[in-house]
């Protein structure tokens, strides 16, 4: 079966939603502690969301980049999820996005080796209001998943096969609306 060229493939659950993020351990440690991102994150930034393990993977070098040496596992509300796309706009040729709590970009999703795939793979950029809701209404859990991705990354580079290993993503069921709003297809 061929995969859109534009298609949320996550993990989740009829309640929620894992997204991924890579941070230094000043930032990732406390949130998990905390179960929810705590100084020193700073809520006036810009923060994105990665529903693609495997564009986290690539994003942070298997937590191995500077400033992204913890990956977290965030469980977000479906609600809270759907809320931002509904409050997105692209972030590329877009008047206006000022205007708008969340930017979506969609970047070439990526192998266990990095490679570009022919599909793309969204990014969620959440700003202002959006910030607050996923810090304080949509973050169910935190869970700190660098052991496993340290070992993902040394069982690659001793030529084993990781995709039976990697977590179980599936087309996430937008409706036409959400779709149509965030370019899917």
């Amino acid at each position: 079966m061929k995969i859109p060229y534009r298609q949320i493939r996550a993990g989740y659950t009829e309640e929620a939603i894992t997204v991924y993020q890579a941070y230094d351990p000043d930032i990732a440690a406390p949130a998990v502690a905390a179960q929810r991102f705590v100084e020193p994150f700073k809520r006036a930034r810009m923060t994105w969301i990665k529903p693609s393990f495997l564009w986290m993977m690539y994003r942070s070098g298997y937590a191995t980049k500077p400033g992204q040496t913890r990956v977290l596992a965030i469980s977000l509300t479906r609600e809270g999820f759907e809320w931002a796309l509904a409050h997105s706009c692209l972030s590329h040729g877009v008047e206006g996005k000022e205007n708008y709590p969340v930017r979506v970009q969609w970047d070439p999703e990526r192998d266990t080796h990095h490679n570009a795939l022919p599909y793309r793979s969204i990014q969620i950029g959440l700003s202002g209001e959006a910030v607050d809701r996923y810090l304080d209404e949509w973050t169910l859990s935190i869970t700190d998943i660098t052991p496993q991705v340290h070992t993902l990354h040394a069982q690659l580079r001793s030529g084993a096969d990781i995709t039976p290993a990697l977590p179980a993503e599936r087309a996430y069921p937008l409706p036409d609306a959400l779709a149509r709003a965030v370019g899917a297809q």
